[in-house]
């Protein structure tokens, strides 16, 4: 039967877990989101001189897993002598540190890739109605291209969302005590992996169903002009 008292002896854990596990979750989408716009726009490009170096980018952590690219960041850093010689050494020997910029690096290249794919959705007629009125390809980019792209990658970035949510769990293989770390030091702790595992489950759960309800709501706001109106 479920042991009920473990958890309700354990829950401090949980809780450093969940803070962890959102924290980290949220500062990678944030910085993940800021590096795909730019890269997107850039692999959208017709130079191949912008679109080749956004392509290698989003090639290589789009075609490697994230569970390999978090290994090289955080034990592969140590390699060079130029950076344990820098200021950046004081960051890169921080597992937290190691888990969230491999995690932005990876949301970024899925992300850059939705954006690449939602601009070039954008109906070829809207950005000649544009051109007609004498707007730059700035003024285009600014005030036609990205808020049209990025209401069209909404429900594609939700589903990346949720994932780099669930990918998140392997932080805890580098000693980051997220949701899944603190299940395996409990487990550990207790040799009890069902009330373990399951309550970091149920906790993953919540964190999607929040998530979802979060982009619906952005969705009916987003495509309110969308919806048929009565009278």
């Amino acid at each position: 039967m479920f042991d009920f008292s473990i958890i309700a002896g354990e829950w401090p854990t949980y809780l450093e877990g969940l803070i962890n596990t959102s924290w980290l979750v949220t500062v990678s989408l944030i910085i993940g989101l800021c590096i795909a716009v730019p890269v997107g726009i850039l692999r959208s490009s017709q130079s191949a001189l912008l679109r080749y170096p956004a392509w290698a980018y989003i090639y290589f952590f789009r075609g490697t897993p994230l569970l390999v690219q978090l290994f090289i960041i955080y034990y592969g850093a140590g390699q060079w002598q130029w950076l344990q010689q820098s200021w950046a050494w004081e960051w890169f020997q921080e597992a937290w540190f190691c888990s969230l910029l491999a995690f932005a690096l990876n949301t970024g290249a899925y992300t850059a890739e939705i954006v690449r794919g939602s601009i070039q959705m954008i109906p070829k007629g809207e950005l000649e109605a544009a051109a007609s009125f004498g707007m730059s390809r700035w003024q285009m980019l600014r005030h036609i291209i990205l808020p049209s792209a990025l209401r069209r990658a909404l429900p594609a970035y939700s589903n990346e969302v949720i994932l780099m949510l669930h990918g998140s769990s392997i932080a805890g293989v580098i000693t980051v005590v997220d949701l899944t770390g603190a299940a395996r030091i409990i487990n550990a702790r207790y040799y009890t992996p069902f009330e373990a595992f399951i309550t970091a489950g149920l906790l993953y759960l919540l964190l999607s169903l929040m998530l979802v309800w979060c982009f619906r709501h952005l969705e009916r706001h987003w495509y309110a002009h969308l919806r048929p109106r009565i009278g």
